[in-house]
């Protein structure tokens, strides 16, 4: 069975980070109110924001694969690279269908090249024609995988489509899990890793955000059909980010849960112990990132489960 965690983790070092103005008709985290104050210095926080994660991550032992962003295209989500490219353990690379113009710019072939010099890339799989139809999957912003037993979650949103999920399961043997979800206002929410963290043996899940009973307790039976222990969060916990967490792994095995400070300190004491239970939790200050680009420390890190050569 194919680990649910990896070491490995590639992240992307911005160089115009910024509020992305298209993308936050679909993304209420973005905050613009934030984004009108530090307009001047959302590149230079979020790059201090960006190095200090990537710093603390390597320290504790996980090996963090970074590319620099390039100045020209203009990119100003590039710092969320998971959204644009998946690697997967059975040499599979997918490349995924963005919705707004400026994100499709971010995805660089030759960063697949530079893996593919180090890893086994097997296969390409590239959805991307789906953008010519208007429809999108965002990587694993619009999927929450389980990667152990090859189940996509998916709330389905403007930048989630059926089609290029059907396409996905199509091409990879996932099973896909399918819902609705809203956050507190009533808007879909935008992507599902931001409600939802699988990890190995748990999730944290805000089912208070599936509007449909019947789709809730699906996902409940989902969940605990794959053996996961259910923390469940709350809508503002959610909007704290706390459900863009992920699992990963030390050069040594150890399980370590990444999330951002905000995130943390939206926890009660006993969503904390009981998620103690099964990693050691580490947080980063992100507030620029999060309020500028409406993403977390999930959205930073896209896994690398290729394998070696």
């Amino acid at each position: 069975m194919q680990s649910q965690a990896t070491s490995r983790i590639l992240m992307i070092r911005p160089v115009r980070f910024g509020f992305n103005e298209q993308t936050a008709e679909s993304n209420a985290f973005q905050d613009v109110k934030l984004a009108a104050q530090t307009k001047d210095v959302a590149q230079e926080d979020a790059l201090r924001e960006f190095d200090e994660m990537v710093r603390q991550l390597r320290a504790l032992g996980v090996d963090v694969l970074v590319y620099e962003d390039t100045l020209d295209p203009y990119t100003p989500d590039s710092i969320f690279p998971n959204n644009w490219v998946s690697l997967h353990a059975s040499g599979t690379v997918v490349l995924y269908p963005m919705q707004a113009e400026n994100r499709r710019l971010e995805r660089r072939p030759e960063i697949i090249n530079d893996l593919a010099e180090h890893f086994h890339v097997a296969k390409v799989v590239d959805l991307t024609h789906f953008e010519q139809e208007g429809k999108y999957l965002e990587g694993t912003g619009s999927m929450v995988l389980d990667r152990m037993h090859k189940v996509a979650f998916a709330c389905l949103s403007p930048r989630t489509h059926p089609d290029v999920l059907a396409e996905f399961s199509e091409q990879t043997g996932y099973r896909t899990v399918v819902f609705n979800a809203a956050d507190a206002t009533g808007k879909a929410v935008y992507h599902t890793n931001v409600l939802m963290c699988i990890a190995e043996t748990f999730a944290v899940v805000c089912l208070s955000a599936i509007t449909d009973p019947d789709e809730r307790l699906m996902v409940r039976q989902e969940l605990e059909g794959l053996n996961k222990r259910i923390i469940d969060i709350s809508l503002d916990q959610m909007a704290s980010f706390a459900g863009n967490m992920l699992q990963v792994l030390t050069q040594k095995g150890q399980k370590l849960l990444v999330m951002s400070t905000r995130a943390f300190e939206s926890l009660t004491p006993k969503q904390i112990d009981l998620l103690d239970d099964y990693a050691t939790l580490f947080h980063f200050d992100l507030s620029m990132i999060e309020g500028n680009g409406g993403g977390s420390a999930r959205c930073m890190m896209a896994e690398i489960h290729l394998p070696l050569k």
